[in-house]
């Protein structure tokens, strides 16, 4: 359980058919309602550190009394995150992109720097609740193009925030209310880029279990895979 709504979860991660290694990293706390990936950045070095740190800060996670407090819990141990990549072979050599969603009682609490995003299915619409911090999100902003077309320019490969990247980490956060039967999708950047929104959200609409992960993996991976997968999906259940 977390807080008053039941949760259920299934996780997990995929190397895909291009890179050498895995430089993605995930962690749930069902019991404590934190779910997070982090995707570690290629070219810059110890990315897969990178991940590491961010999952290592946040391993002795305990919810606090208040949304207040759960928010700058996390904030304070991805900031040490932060310091801990800056110390990894040198000074902005290791980064990493952060999506987290802590569950206290009936709200939801998003956190993210980078591209890395959360998604939630509410009935039958699917609503991206973060915002990727990259060049490419600017022209969508603009409504020159749709997130879709977006996310496939070579500019959406640019970040403008991460986890070890500048002197000081600028993190986004958001609060949400949550309602029964919510669905929410945390993932890397190497699952949602294969992939259309309705095709995300045709496939999330289906009864809840390890087969819906499965087949957003097998889909992204058929579509070339081109990237490291990983993803979270959680239910949020009725009030017992």
């Amino acid at each position: 359980m977390s807080g008053p709504h039941r949760t259920y979860t299934c996780h997990g991660t995929h190397i895909g058919h291009i890179r050498r290694i895995n430089e993605d990293a995930l962690f749930v706390n069902e019991a404590e309602g934190l779910w997070l990936v982090a995707d570690g950045i290629g070219g810059h070095g110890d990315g897969d550190k990178a991940s590491a740190a961010v999952v290592e800060q946040v391993e002795s996670y305990c919810r606090g009394s208040s949304v207040e407090e759960c928010l700058a819990d996390i904030k304070a141990r991805l900031l040490q995150a932060h310091q801990a990549c800056k110390n990894i072979a040198g000074a902005g050599m290791s980064s990493t992109t952060v999506a987290a969603l802590i569950i206290f009682q009936s709200k939801a609490i998003l956190i993210w720097a980078g591209d890395s995003r959360i998604y939630r299915l509410r009935g039958n619409e699917l609503t991206v609740l973060t915002e990727d911090h990259n060049l490419a999100q600017e022209r969508y902003r603009r409504g020159e193009l749709s997130r879709d077309a977006a996310q496939r320019l070579p500019s959406a490969n640019v970040l403008t925030r991460a986890v070890g990247v500048h002197q000081d980490l600028h993190l986004d956060a958001d609060i949400t209310e949550i309602e029964a039967n919510d669905r929410f999708l945390v993932c890397t950047d190497g699952l949602y880029r294969e992939l259309t929104l309705k095709k995300i959200q045709s496939m999330l609409g289906v009864p809840f279990g390890e087969h819906i992960l499965t087949a957003l993996f097998d889909e992204a991976l058929q579509r070339g895979g081109r990237d490291n997968i990983t993803g979270i999906v959680v239910d949020v259940g009725e009030q017992p």
